[in-house]
């Protein structure tokens, strides 16, 4: 059975299968696209999110909802997002039924009333004009994903040893960026190297609005410094890879238990020197996708388990986005943030004191301090150019988007 994704503007009960997810969009990083710019889909579609937040009102009166504090958490955070939109929206309609009165005023026989009306006109059209601009901010800035728990994924490149080091060095970098903002890390998974470097770690990063933060770093991050090992003083130049995921939970992924193969050993360290004597490690195989996931971390064999579902999970959804994302890749190569993993997006270059982020040519020479955590300003930059793509990109969204004029 294919896995299944709840589509968060239809019913509960409404289920999309990743077959037909393209139909559907749930963007991963700009959500504004999913309605498009051009007026009338923009005024149909909103109609949609007016009647999943009912929708919602009426579930945060139901006593069983009521009863599910997880389920009532998700949908009053949900109401709360989409309350913003939906006031603006309703004073939107208000608006355009106050010009359209004020529109047929104008044929009116009396000069001074079509002379009121004409004023009126003027007033309610540069209102409508303003409810237009507030109503695109306000759908680029409500990315459902953006205030989940974020999974992050950091693996070595080319680079031999010096790469493994450098994915320690991101942790700690992602790692210092999070406790900043008091949000939780949590270890997933982490294969250590013989040198104090790390093969590959998992990490789930837990705070409201992680994702909007973290969505940006997918792609390859390059190190260019004098390995501690380099006797003549040359520049190495290692890679690293950076895979960001919004978690999803049970009601957005579900996965059959007869999708899985869940095999258990002895968790190794490195060298493979056993670390436990029990069978405490999991490897969890999603057989429909060939997807992999193994955790090690835990001494407890159902804590490894339950980290490892959560890994597995975000994966299926990472792979249903991705599904979307190639069949608009015009579009995004536009934008940044794509999250293509084979994208070199960012170098950080020892010997000056700099990093440099590719995709919107914005160069620091404060290596340390981005190193240490200080990592707003990069984050700052990247989301504004990608408000700002999506906003002139606008006019072009519908042609795109062809299954975007189903309600």
């Amino acid at each position: 059975m294919p896995a299944v994704f709840a589509n968060p503007y239809a019913s509960r009960s409404q289920h999309i299968s990743s077959q037909k997810i393209a139909q559907l969009r749930f963007n991963s990083l700009c959500f504004v696209p999913v309605w498009g710019y051009v007026v009338k889909l923009m005024f149909d579609k909103l109609k949609g999110v007016e009647e999943r937040f009912v929708e919602l009102e009426k579930l945060l009166s139901d006593p069983g909802i009521l009863q599910d504090r997880d389920a009532y958490q998700k949908y009053s955070r949900e109401h709360a997002e989409l309350n913003k939109i939906v006031r603006v929206f309703r004073l939107y309609k208000q608006t355009l039924t106050d010009l359209d009165d004020s529109m047929e005023l104008l044929r009116d026989g009396d000069s001074d009333i079509k002379d009121l009306a004409r004023d009126e006109v003027n007033v309610l059209t540069l209102k409508k004009d303003g409810y237009e601009d507030e109503l695109k901010r306000l759908l680029i800035s409500t990315d459902p994903l953006d205030e989940k728990n974020v999974i992050i994924e950091i693996r070595a490149g080319t680079g031999g040893e010096e790469a493994g080091l450098f994915v320690s060095d991101l942790f700690r970098m992602y790692s210092r960026y999070a406790e900043s903002r008091n949000w939780k890390v949590e270890i997933m998974s982490r294969h250590i190297t013989g040198v104090g470097g790390l093969k590959e770690i998992v990490a789930m990063i837990n705070g409201k609005g992680a994702y909007s933060r973290f969505k940006y770093e997918s792609g390859t991050h390059r190190v260019q410094r004098v390995p501690a090992t380099e006797a003549q003083g040359r520049i190495h130049t290692s890679a690293v890879t950076v895979a960001v995921l919004p978690e999803a939970e049970d009601v957005e992924v579900h996965i059959d238990p007869a999708d899985i193969k869940v095999d258990v050993f002895r968790s190794s360290g490195p060298g493979g020197q056993s670390v436990n004597t029990t069978d405490s490690a999991v490897r969890i195989t999603h057989l429909p996708t060939g997807l992999v996931v193994t955790c090690q971390d835990e001494k407890s064999q159902l804590k490894n388990k339950n980290k490892a579902m959560k890994v597995l999970r975000a994966r299926i959804l990472d792979n249903i986005i991705r599904e979307q994302d190639e069949q608009r890749s015009k579009e995004r190569k536009s934008q940044i943030g794509s999250g293509d993993r084979s994208e070199r997006i960012r170098t950080y270059n020892f010997p000056q004191g700099r990093v440099t982020d590719h995709r919107i040519g914005l160069t620091l020479y404060k290596l340390e301090n981005i190193l240490h955590g200080d990592i707003d300003t990069i984050i700052d930059e990247l989301s504004t150019f990608s408000q700002s793509q999506a906003l002139q990109n606008a006019g072009s969204i519908k042609d795109q988007r062809p299954w975007m004029d189903h309600t």
